[in-house]
């Protein structure tokens, strides 16, 4: 086997690999790779509708890739909705990503959501998409984050985010102080201003 054969086969292998990822971001970098890999074994056998089948989908995969890295961390790129602790279609988001959320929230409990006093739900939006859930458990002026989920297709977004960044959602209701679980897994708030206090996160708003 040459070296463009192993170019071939690992541009084919990256493609079927690419199909496989959950996650917007990683399929479309993946799948990027993917084409550029094939564009070069292409042009080197010459097999010129290839070359030009892959160059063009490096030029959407980079597009994509572009556009979303700059809404990443682009608060105007999401929406993030208050709801009721009760809401259906809260409930029902909850209920159906319950095993993911155990992972990397193993301590958050959705039963009895709704009759919890001092919860505020936020759905984090793009456009008609739920990618997000962030519970927060108000008492007097700290806010204690029981859940700060995100759905697996937009993993590499942090919906937390856009709530700490929208500081006026917060302080509206007098918050000073956020705290985090100390359980969460992979948490990120060391990127979004938050300081590590014993086994929890802090951010004062």
């Amino acid at each position: 086997m040459d070296m463009w054969d192993v170019v071939g086969w690992g541009g084919s292998a990256l493609v079927v690999l690419s199909l496989l990822q959950a996650r917007v971001l990683r399929f479309r970098v993946l799948n990027l790779i993917a084409c550029g890999l094939l564009v070069a074994f292409n042009s080197a056998l010459e097999v010129w509708p290839m070359v030009a089948l892959n160059v063009v989908l490096c030029s959407v995969n980079a597009w994509f890739v572009t556009r979303l890295l700059r809404e990443r961390h682009d608060s105007t790129a999401f929406e993030v909705l208050q709801v009721k602790p009760d809401d259906t279609y809260l409930l029902h988001v909850l209920e159906v990503h319950a095993a993911d959320i155990a992972r990397f929230q193993p301590d958050f409990d959705a039963a009895g959501l709704g009759s919890t006093s001092g919860c505020t739900v936020y759905l984090v939006q793009k456009g008609d998409e739920t990618l997000g859930v962030v519970v927060l458990e108000i008492q007097g002026d700290t806010a204690e984050v029981r859940l700060d989920y995100v759905t697996r297709k937009y993993r590499d977004f942090s919906p937390g985010e856009f709530v700490w960044r929208r500081s006026g959602m917060l302080a509206t209701r007098g918050v000073r102080h956020v705290l985090t679980s100390p359980r969460m897994v992979n948490a990120y708030y060391g990127n979004v201003g938050f300081r590590r206090e014993g086994d929890s996160w802090v951010l004062d708003t």
